[in-house]
């Protein structure tokens, strides 16, 4: 390389959607990137798979076709940095051959395991109060009843399927499973590690694993990887990938970070208690917090982030952008004897040309997105989506926008306890993720949680920006606190007064339908 010249990182993002790979700049810029669709496969059981040697299969058909474009030389390209779907399990054996699909972090089938593992006489709210206190101690967390963790997931495969779990060299998370195919490593960073509730997070200069948490478990050391730094380069590239991809065979693997931290990266947010939310097939609010802390009644706790020595605040909302989906596939273009025809591919722009034209309070109707069950604010596994106080006037206008106002009514309620757990407000909060490319839904956020929305340019590829800037800062081209100063906002949004009665009216009647539907939805989804 010349002096002078750019440097890159072929960053990629796994999505539970399938692959993004990109070409981005060491300083942000995504030069050009290519998506390839990959499916899930959902079980009755509340199983949630995937095909990990479809993930590699499409992430090289991705990066492939974005190298291929020549864009930029490829000798200047210096990294490859991952980001992927966190909380997701993938059994491989000592060759690196995955033994079965991937657990991924909608399944709960793992639940049962959980409770009995974590029960005890003296409980608070379901855990023994001893077992409690030590994971609150070593992890700042506890292993949610929600089963969809993937302790959880290792939990299932150890009782119903031994032959599985015998087979397994070492588990993995799917950031650490691309990792592994791109250097023939085993290893996990300390960030990626965290939702398995079995490292000692109270020195994040040397995070590892905790024996006693191990045997609490019922878990094998020698079953999980090495750990090290998300900033940390595993390797170099293996020989044979670098020439199926027309790359150095010097170019060198970053540890790289799961979604959640990428994404705090790539949204700027990268201060202390500076927000962002995460509006993709599910949704989370966070920030970045100097101390350790835990909310256990509304399943919130700080974990590693990507950047050494900090800590974010880890919590979920399942179905947020999954809820659009479930409206165009489900409902609107579902097959049938109905309905035969295509779904219009800019489906979601008429969405968003419909609900400008609802008056905001979608006519008092109300959409709970708990599609597959909830995590934060409220960990109830049981919980169901609804659509309420619908009329013979109400219509399909009426629905689309109520689908987005719910979101934002969910959203709303973690920003209450988020904002309790930090002891601030957070104005303004950046948004990024597919959400956040409707204009519309980040006015209606900023409405329903009256707080400014910052719309971070290209919201879709924050992940893939904060991969790179990782690699970046890995490599020495870059440091974090260059980062805000990299981020561009495309729109400002501020609350409309016009619309604070309406919101906090239906705010208030959305927390009442829980309260009072919770125990049928627990009758009707017991497990």
């Amino acid at each position: 390389m010349a002096a002078g010249e750019d440097r890159y990182i072929l960053a990629i993002d796994l999505g539970t959607s399938g692959p993004k790979s990109a070409l981005v700049t060491t300083t942000g810029e995504v030069v050009d990137h290519e998506f390839e669709e990959n499916e899930v496969i959902l079980l009755p059981d509340g199983g949630a798979e995937q095909r990990p040697d479809e993930w590699w299969k499409t992430i090289l058909s991705t990066a492939r076709r974005v190298l291929d474009k020549g864009l930029v030389p490829s000798h200047n390209i210096v990294a490859v940095c991952c980001s992927t779907q966190w909380s997701g399990t993938v059994p491989v054996d000592r060759d690196g051959k995955a033994v079965s699909n991937a657990i991924i972090w909608l399944d709960s089938r793992g639940t049962k395991y959980i409770r009995d593992m974590a029960g005890g006489i003296i409980s608070v709210e379901g855990y023994d109060l001893f077992k409690l206190l030590k994971w609150l101690r070593l992890t700042a967390g506890i292993p949610s009843h929600s089963g969809k963790d993937p302790i959880a997931h290792i939990l299932f495969l150890k009782n119903e399927h031994p032959d599985i779990y015998a087979q397994t060299y070492k588990f993995l998370e799917p950031k650490d499973y691309i990792n592994l195919k791109l250097t023939g490593k085993f290893a996990a960073s300390f960030d990626s590690i965290a939702l398995h509730w079995l490292t000692d997070n109270r020195d994040l200069s040397r995070v590892d694993y905790n024996e006693s948490l191990l045997k609490l478990a019922g878990v094998e050391r020698d079953k999980f990887p090495e750990l090290r730094r998300a900033v940390d380069v595993l390797g170099p590239i293996k020989k044979e990938i670098a020439k199926e991809l027309g790359l150095r065979e010097d170019v060198q693997v970053i540890m790289g970070t799961p979604d959640v931290q990428a994404a705090a990266l790539g949204s700027g947010a990268v201060r202390d208690f500076e927000a962002h939310l995460y509006i993709g097939t599910s949704s989370w609010l966070t920030c970045h917090v100097p101390y350790k802390k835990t909310d256990i009644f509304h399943n919130m706790a700080t974990l590693p982030s990507a950047m050494p020595d900090r800590y974010f605040i880890a919590n979920e909302q399942e179905t947020a952008g999954g809820c659009l989906n479930f409206l165009r596939d489900n409902i609107l273009y579902h097959k049938d004897q109905l309905l035969q025809e295509e779904g219009r591919p800019d489906v979601y722009k008429i969405f968003d040309q419909i609900a400008e034209g609802v008056s905001p309070g979608s006519g008092k109707v109300i959409f709970t997105p708990w599609l597959y069950g909830e995590r934060t604010p409220i960990e109830d596994h049981s919980v169901r989506s609804g659509i309420f106080n619908q009329s013979l006037s109400t219509t399909r206008e009426h629905l689309i926008r109520a689908v987005l106002e719910g979101v934002a009514y969910n959203g709303r309620w973690l920003l209450g306890y988020v904002e309790k757990f930090i002891r601030r407000p957070l104005d303004p909060i950046n948004m990024i993720g597919g959400g956040a490319n409707s204009a519309v839904w980040c006015q209606i956020h900023a409405d329903v949680f009256n707080r400014t929305i910052r719309q971070v340019k290209d919201p879709i590829l924050a992940n893939l920006r904060g991969a790179a800037f990782l690699a970046a800062v890995s490599l020495g081209y870059f440091h974090f606190e260059d980062i805000p100063g990299r981020i561009r906002i495309a729109n400002t949004y501020h609350p409309n007064p016009e619309n604070r009665k309406i919101y906090d009216e239906l705010f208030a009647e959305f927390l009442n339908i829980y309260k009072q539907n919770r125990r049928i939805y627990a009758r009707l989804n017991r497990s």
